[in-house]
Order: C-alpha cells, then structure tokens, then sequence
C-alpha cells in the first residue's frame, strides 16, 4: 500500500533513537508507553531512565512503596498514571507470574492499559498485528484523507480506528506504528507541519484544500473548572508543616502544605477573617503574602493559588491534628512527593522562608 510504504521509507531516514525501541521486551516498552501519555519525548525520557535504573523489571516496581513511586513521578503530572501502573505491576506479579504480557487481549486486562497503550506494546513486543491510534495518528489520517468527523466522538473514534487497522502493514506492524506515530510528531505537526518536504503531499487532501490547520476537528469539551486554593506555610523551627491529600480529588496522596479552598479570589484580609482559617490559626492570626497568585493548569481544573507565611497563631489550636498533617524537617521535604505546584513554591521560596 503506497500510503504505509511511503510512511515507512520516511521512517527509516528520520526515525528518532530512542531507547526503548531497542528492546522487545514488554515491561520496558509498558514504561515508556504510559510515561510518554501527555508527555513530550524530551521530558519523559529522564522519567523512563530513572524508572528503568530503580525498577529493573516488574516484580521490583510492583514490590516498591507507592510513596517512592510518586516521588519518582514527581513533576510529570497526571499521577493516577503512576497509582495504575502500580497496581498493574502488582497484578502481572500475582498473576502471570511475573511475566510481563505481550499478547493485547491479556494487555487491556491490565489497569491503566487503554486500547492505544495495549496495541502498542503487543505490536512492538510480539508483532501483532494491532495499529496504534494516538494524536499523532489521529492527525496525519485526518489531514491525509480529509477526514471532518471529530476524533473525540464516538463515530469518529470508529472511523479512524477502522481505518488505522485496514492501513496497518500486517508483516512489520511495529515497525508501521512506530512510523506513524513518528511522522505525526516530526513532520505532521499539529503547528509548523513541514508540508513542502512531505513525502504524502501529492496525495494529501488537507494540503491541497487548504485545510491543514483545521484538522483534524475536535469537539470542545466542557469549561475548566476555576478553583481558589490558599495554602499557608506554618514554621517549627527548621520544620514545616505538611499534609498527605486523601482521596476522591486530584493529587491523591501527595504532600502539600496547609490549604484552605476558597470560592474566588479573596485579598489576604478578606481570607485572614475567613472562618475556616481562624478556626486553624485563631482570630489573631498574621500572615504575610510570599507570591503573587500563581495559575496551574491541570487538564480539566485551573487552579489560582496564594501561599502565606503564617507569623503568629493561636499555639493553643493543634494544628497537626486539625488539618491531619505533621511537621516535616526542611532537609527532608525531597523526600516527600509533591504536586508540581507545591515543589515549585518550596524550590523557589524557601530561602525567604
């Protein structure tokens, strides 16, 4: 098929080296699979070495503590990806031996293992004949054949899947997928594509209607949600105070300091008379700004966040016990695995602290 030939012989002269394409081995290829998921290549491939290093095969990260885990993820978001593959580990162990499956029907079993991450480790690792639909994918058949149904919908996921299985190159499907997806990232580009030197031009519907920054379409998902957190930095010494997240929210069991979760955006004098904060702190409690609010991103939520250092208190409150938190030497908080946000305040502030 001129198409999957095409894509395969641009391939072979522009492909990446990357480490995990000189193995078939299915636990190495998993890590870099679910590492790289929202992830570009370059900041993920330190995650992948550091995760390789410390868990050299399955049995070592299902035996790790979750704590050591999202410390290693620290920085990479998205940690329910770290809590799944920890249970996925766990569950190669317990069950298949620990052997790390190739074949995908025993692969989407697997918590966190999605159809694309299923088809990708069993085509790379045993060569079965399963094509990979990522974004990359989902651009360059968009673009190609002129595709307008949107790639988020469910007759759209149908169709490109559909199409992706009937394109795939069933002697080297491997090799096709890792061509593909390498096209989309190189030289299909969602920005800049570089459609002068493509070698599918010719045959491209996109390029030649004009429509090369239109596709693929993409129905719009619902409005991120706006939430106000106000964390408070309370001093001990050479220790501060820090507290584990529970679950049912983002950042399930990572550290962050004393928080106080507010409807909008309040001034310090406005938030010091707040009834949550003088129930911890007292009705003569002082605090001084330290940053100005800080946006964070995440995929469905922008957070607004103020951090104040706490300077004088109500001693009497117990603090530790009231927010379920306990103070933590300085020296250590590395130790701790932290949202993004939270590491980037103490790296960055802690010498005014």
């Amino acid at each position: 098929m001129p198409f999957s030939n095409d894509i395969i012989a641009w391939y072979q002269l522009h492909k990446r080296d990357l480490p995990w394409r000189h193995t078939k081995d299915p636990y190495v290829i998993w890590l870099s699979e679910v590492i790289l998921q929202q992830t570009r290549v370059e900041q993920g491939l330190p995650y992948f070495q550091r995760f390789l290093a410390h868990y050299p095969d399955v049995t070592a990260f299902a035996n790790a503590p979750e704590d050591e885990i999202l410390l290693h993820w620290q920085g990479l978001g998205y940690y329910s990806r770290a809590r799944n593959m920890h249970a996925a580990a766990r569950t190669v162990v317990l069950e298949y031996g620990g052997i790390f499956p190739s074949r995908y029907e025993d692969l989407i079993k697997l918590k966190g293992i999605g159809a694309y991450t299923a088809a990708a480790i069993a085509s790379f690792s045993a060569g079965e004949a399963r094509a990979v639909v990522d974004g990359n994918v989902f651009r360059v058949l968009a673009r190609y054949f002129g595709i307008q149904e949107p790639i988020n919908s469910s007759k759209g996921q149908k169709l490109f899947f559909d199409l992706a299985q009937s394109l795939l190159d069933k002697q080297y499907p491997g090799l096709y997928n890792q061509a593909i997806m390498d096209f989309g990232a190189l030289q299909c580009r969602p920005k800049n594509p570089q459609c002068e030197t493509c070698v599918l031009r010719l045959g491209c519907h996109a390029y030649h209607s004009g429509e090369v920054g239109r596709l693929p379409v993409k129905l719009k998902g619902k409005a991120s949600r706006h939430r106000y957190f106000n964390y408070f930095v309370v001093a001990h010494d050479d220790r501060l105070l820090m507290r584990k997240r529970g679950k049912g929210d983002i950042w399930e069991n990572l550290y962050e300091l004393p928080l106080v979760e507010t409807p909008h955006e309040m001034t310090l004098s406005e938030l010091s008379a707040q009834p949550e904060v003088i129930a911890l702190f007292g009705a003569n409690a002082t605090f001084d700004a330290v940053s100005n609010p800080v946006k964070h991103v995440l995929s469905h939520q922008h957070l607004f966040a103020r951090f104040s250092v706490v300077r004088e208190r109500d001693v009497s409150i117990d603090l530790e016990k009231k927010i379920g938190g306990d103070y933590v030497f300085i020296k250590e908080l590395n130790t701790l695995a932290k949202p993004k946000l939270i590491f980037s305040f103490l790296r960055d502030f802690m010498v005014e602290l």
